[in-house]
């Protein structure tokens, strides 16, 4: 029995909702204080059992490749100045997991993203998961849904409900409860009109997929914004195999979006215990300057 060992992390996209300073950073580097977005995707893959991880970059994304290795110089002026801590700190995040690189060389959709991975991958079953999401949840999402794969060996897409005046920015998936956060998807639209939505279940940046989804995505013609959408691929690969939707467990943050990103920063200073005093007497002093 294969276990899922490998992830494919998707980082080449423009991060156009965040400019301009995403014209030189990577949306995925955005911190949360003091630590990148995608330094909390790479934890949950680990946490998950995921040892082998593939980051598909794109042009202006050299910073995620410099996060993750090593930084001699840097190292040196902590060692030299006694501060252990932070030289700790920064070695361990060059240490986390062997980590490759393949460059997408123009955007063309998340779907031809995942497929820069295939020869990487191989004939495995493996982890997606989008760079700017973070899911909080004592076990991870990535493992909820290696759970779910285990018991079923089918291809296995996280999904959440969301407001009905946001479901034209989801996939939304159309699907027969089997059990009380188990789905069989039957259909996948990507961006419905909000009248045309199947449902109000939107899949969200996790997914477990079986390697037949490469031939799927081989087989996906451009979609919307003339794109390789990787849900037109699901719509095929349900045609060869049950595709599963889970319901997952959690708090998602999606950090691609502005209030997202705040509300990410704002839970995370408040989970510190170094600014949740300051940071929670501030924000009382903001409710009562607009009451």
């Amino acid at each position: 029995m294969t276990e899922v060992t490998k992830a494919v992390i998707p980082a080449a996209g423009l991060g156009t909702r965040f400019l301009p300073v995403t014209k030189s950073m990577p949306k995925e580097m955005l911190p949360i204080i003091d630590v990148p977005v995608i330094h909390y995707v790479v934890k949950e893959a680990i946490e998950s059992g995921i040892n082998d991880i593939i980051i598909i970059t794109g042009r202006n994304k050299r910073a995620i490749e410099d996060y993750f290795d090593d930084a001699p110089e840097l190292e040196m002026h902590l060692a030299r100045n006694h501060k252990q801590d932070l030289l700790k700190t920064v070695q361990e995040i060059s240490s986390l997991v062997d980590i490759h690189y393949i460059r997408q060389k123009e955007p063309r959709g998340l779907g031809d993203a995942v497929l820069r991975a295939e020869k990487h991958i191989g004939n495995e079953p493996f982890a997606v998961l989008l760079g700017d999401d973070i899911i909080r949840n004592a076990k991870p999402c990535t493992r909820q849904l290696i759970d779910v794969y285990s018991r079923y060996r089918c291809s296995v897409i996280a999904v959440e409900e969301v407001p009905h005046d946001k479901v034209s920015s989801y996939g939304i998936i159309n699907g027969r409860m089997l059990e009380d956060t188990l789905y069989q998807v039957d259909d996948i639209v990507e961006k419905p009109d909000i009248d045309k939505a199947p449902s109000d279940l939107g899949a969200i940046g996790r997914y477990i997929f079986t390697p037949q989804i490469f031939d799927c995505l081989k087989g996906t013609t451009e979609g919307v914004g003339s794109e390789i959408q990787l849900t037109d691929s699901i719509r095929l690969l349900k045609e060869r195999q049950n595709v599963y939707g889970y319901l997952f467990k959690g708090k998602r943050y999606d950090t691609g979006d502005r209030f997202g990103y705040l509300e990410a920063i704002v839970d995370s200073a408040l989970e510190d215990d170094r600014l949740e005093p300051q940071l929670f007497e501030y924000l009382q002093n903001v409710v009562t300057r607009h009451t």
